[in-house]
């Protein structure tokens, strides 16, 4: 079983100072204290620990690293071991990169009953598990049977924060991409508020997956937007 202090050293041995100052910079949250392990090596670790996490969750978070790896080792529960956990998980997430990275793998056979989730996580007044539950539905639900799903939350987020504007705006532009008509159908809608709406289209438009064509398309769609 491992300790605190021999996961800091684990984590201390792996710290490169120019990634350290490259992602806090990233991070936009000069609160957070990184050591400077990169990702590919943070999720090694996780890997190596990955039937110790009771022990990590009752690690200090004083550090972006640890929370990392206690959200990473999370990611290989079962289903039903992660919803017990997944309250306690969420709110360690207070920057978009634990964030993002945070995509347990059983939710993919789980998608019905992972929506109550992501609807009560869609309500949350904290940012970054409002984003959350948006990377999660980018993660797992673009496809055809949960298209009507997935749209229809979107039409819920009033995306007054930048986090949950961006992934707003990142999952609308994969519906684009994916599902070109019922993308183009939701932006015409204006459902999005126009902050979302116009990066949606910018996201969708620095894809290699559109044509020039349908990128013209989309900019004739931009909204304009009001200070």
């Amino acid at each position: 079983m491992i300790t605190y202090e021999e996961l800091l050293q684990e984590l201390f041995s792996h710290a490169d100072e120019g990634y350290r100052a490259f992602h806090k910079k990233l991070l936009k949250d000069d609160t957070i204290a990184v050591i400077g392990v990169r990702i590919p090596v943070l999720r090694a670790i996780a890997k190596k620990y990955k039937g110790e996490l009771q022990s990590l969750l009752a690690f200090p978070d004083e550090w972006y690293e640890v929370k990392f790896l206690k959200c990473a080792v999370a990611s290989f529960l079962p289903y039903h071991e992660l919803c017990a956990q997944i309250e306690g998980l969420v709110s360690l997430l207070d920057n978009w990169a634990t964030c993002d990275g945070f995509a347990p793998g059983c939710i993919a056979k789980n998608k019905e009953d992972f929506l109550t989730y992501i609807d009560r996580f869609l309500a949350d007044e904290r940012v970054f598990v409002r984003r959350f539950a948006l990377t999660t539905l980018l993660h797992f639900y673009v496809e055809a049977k949960y298209l009507p799903e997935v749209t229809e939350r979107l039409r819920r987020v009033h995306a007054g924060e930048y986090y949950v504007s961006m992934a707003a705006a990142w999952l609308a532009a994969e519906i684009v991409i994916k599902f070109w008509n019922a993308g183009i159908a939701m932006l015409e809608e204006n459902s999005l508020d126009p902050v979302t709406h116009n990066r949606a289209i910018r996201k969708a438009c620095e894809s290699l997956r559109l044509s020039a064509r349908e990128k013209d398309a989309l900019r004739a769609l931009k909204r304009p937007v009001t200070a």
